[in-house]
């Protein structure tokens, strides 16, 4: 690990202004950390955003609920309101790596990292959230740019997501048994204005499937998932699973969402 500066704002605008200058911010650490510790990342200064409490908590807003960009995997799987009002989102968190990931880890930091197997991109697809910075708005359709990319310019920092209640959602997983990361993550939401499907782990970022949201929109069955292909053109392939074995998982993800959002036992 190199040396850098440890800073620890207490306001947003501070730490805003200190990243404007160069500095990186830290949120739950569970990337960023491992990064400094194989040397992949130097920062000359840390801010550490664990203390910004304005940055943390679930509030609904409408026919939303808007969650802090700090608020713990664990806080968003045990929270009322998330159980309540969008319990696909708060299945989703309860499954996020192990007990202390959960315990550090952030809706921020993961959303803002953009790992293309992270599970909390396709919640924030699907659902067509909108992610609130310090500066704007952004549209969950334009936020995404790709493998770690994101439309965050420098210095901007995320605030809050902004996640729509659907009428019916779930998040279906096949885990990588090491890491915990999805292999091939499906999140359906079902919606007054259609189906969107949001798909993580199996590319090389978060992306939708416009054949499953049209077979599902006419028809919100398992079944209607049976005779949608799913091209292997754009899929990873590594020592965990081929692009065809991925394609596999995509329909078999899709169905299992789809079931639980019926309902029905999987």
């Amino acid at each position: 690990m190199y040396a850098f500066d440890y800073i620890r704002p207490t306001t947003l605008e501070q730490a805003a202004d200190l990243v404007r200058q160069g500095a990186q911010c830290i949120a739950g650490g569970q990337s960023l950390l491992p990064a400094l510790k194989l040397r992949l990342a130097q920062p000359s200064s840390l801010v550490d955003l664990g203390s910004l409490t304005e940055l943390q908590g679930v509030r609904e807003e409408g026919q939303s609920l808007v969650i802090g960009a700090m608020t713990r995997h664990q806080d968003v799987a045990n929270s009322p309101v998330v159980r309540s009002k969008l319990a696909a989102l708060a299945q989703l968190a309860s499954g996020i790596g192990d007990r202390q990931v959960r315990a550090r880890g952030t809706l921020g930091g993961s959303v803002a990292n953009n790992d293309p197997a992270a599970c909390y991109p396709s919640a924030v697809l699907a659902l067509d959230a909108t992610v609130i910075t310090n500066r704007r708005e952004i549209s969950a359709g334009d936020f995404f740019q790709g493998m770690y990319s994101t439309a965050l310019e420098p210095g901007e920092l995320i605030v809050a997501i902004r996640f729509p209640i659907p009428e019916k959602a779930a998040y279906a997983k096949f885990r990588q048994p090491a890491s915990r990361f999805a292999l091939v993550g499906v999140f359906v939401a079902k919606t007054t204005h259609g189906v969107r499907v949001a798909i993580t782990g199996a590319g090389y970022g978060v992306f939708r499937h416009s054949g499953l949201e049209d077979a599902l929109s006419a028809n919100f069955t398992p079944e209607a998932v049976a005779d949608v292909e799913i091209g292997t053109d754009n899929l990873g392939e590594d020592i965990h699973a081929s692009a065809a074995y991925r394609a596999h998982l995509i329909k078999v993800q899709t169905q299992r969402a789809v079931s639980m959002a019926l309902g029905k036992e999987v």
